[in-house]
């Protein structure tokens, strides 16, 4: 149902974590429990590179953005909330990683 649109999927005990398009979770009835937006870092971020997510997560805390991040092969991905989502961009630009 959602594996051609579902941009990740997580199953923990307490049950299974969708991150789909705000429009396709709509179009099913699913809750949209946090609106953001997605930044890409275009660094190649290896799955053992060290520090890299860790640097950026920084910055954003320090900025007071929220931020849940995805590890996937070639990239890391910051989902933001999406009124926060410009300000978040400016932070991960100035790191120029």
């Amino acid at each position: 149902m959602f594996s051609g649109s579902a941009i990740a999927t997580f199953r923990e005990a307490e049950g299974l974590t969708l991150i789909l398009p705000r429009a396709h979770a709509e179009e099913h009835g699913l809750a949209c429990e946090f609106p953001c937006r997605l930044i890409t870092l275009g660094a190649y971020t290896c799955l053992d590179a060290i520090g890299i997510l860790a640097k950026v997560t920084a910055a954003l805390a320090e900025a007071g953005i929220a931020v849940n991040a995805v590890s996937a092969f070639h990239h890391d991905h910051l989902f933001v909330p999406l009124e926060r989502a410009e300000r978040a961009l400016s932070v991960v630009r100035e790191l120029s990683l």
